[in-house]
């Protein structure tokens, strides 16, 4: 633990790591990634995995519906991957770390020597908090197509994606239809702003659908 105080000290893992499922360890071949860096214990990317993304702007009712979602999120016995990047995936990060479930982070950078907020000593210890990055040393800096390389990382990483919004025409909402057309589960939060998404085969659901079944059993609202 160190590490947290000066910058991180990330292990450099193969593409091949058995603790990867199949589809990040595509992702990570496709694309050219020799491997992965991890901060934390790999074993905080067990169990059924869900991918939670948000557009930087969404609208009122999303954000309170949200809010809910990283609750039930808390004792869904889920664990919940993401870049955390965008304001509302920030505060979900934050709801989130103060529960019991794991949580993995995919900043789109390297986190060769990145600083890591001290609220993130304590699940790093409990081992339900790993940071995780395909990303080579020098790629220091945050860039357009870094973020969408992480974001596919993050949606490979995952079981099922949760998009609780999109902006419509934005990078979100293509990367909801590439994980409709993978075949691979996507849900979005009900709402009239997300018709899109409901429209491009996302299923949509409420935060209550997630209780101690999950996204597995999260219910097609009505």
């Amino acid at each position: 633990m160190s590490g947290l105080a000066t910058g991180a000290r990330p292990a450099e893992l193969p593409r091949d790591s058995s603790f990867l499922p199949d589809a990040a360890r595509r992702f990570l071949a496709v694309g050219g990634f020799p491997g992965v860096y991890a901060v934390g214990e790999t074993a905080a990317l067990g169990g059924r995995r869900l991918a939670l993304f948000c557009s930087v702007r969404c609208p009122g009712e999303i954000i309170l519906q949200t809010y809910d979602l990283a609750l039930a999120l808390r004792s869904a016995g889920l664990t919940v991957v993401g870049g955390f990047h965008a304001p509302m995936e920030r505060e979900c990060l934050d709801l989130l770390l103060r529960g019991r479930q794991p949580v993995v982070v995919c900043p789109a950078r390297s986190i060769d020597g990145m600083r890591l907020p001290g609220a993130w000593r304590t699940p790093l210890s409990e081992v339900r908090l790993l940071v995780l990055s395909p990303f080579a040393p020098e790629q220091r800096r945050v860039t357009a197509r870094l973020a969408k390389d992480r974001n596919r990382f993050v949606a490979a990483l995952a079981d099922e994606v949760l998009v609780a919004y999109a902006a419509p025409g934005g990078r979100l909402e293509q990367l909801c239809r590439e994980v409709v057309a993978q075949g691979k589960p996507s849900l979005t939060l009900a709402s009239a702003a997300n018709r899109h998404l409901v429209e491009l085969g996302a299923r949509a659901v409420t935060p209550e659908s997630f209780g101690a079944r999950g996204a597995a059993g999260a219910d097609v609202a009505g």
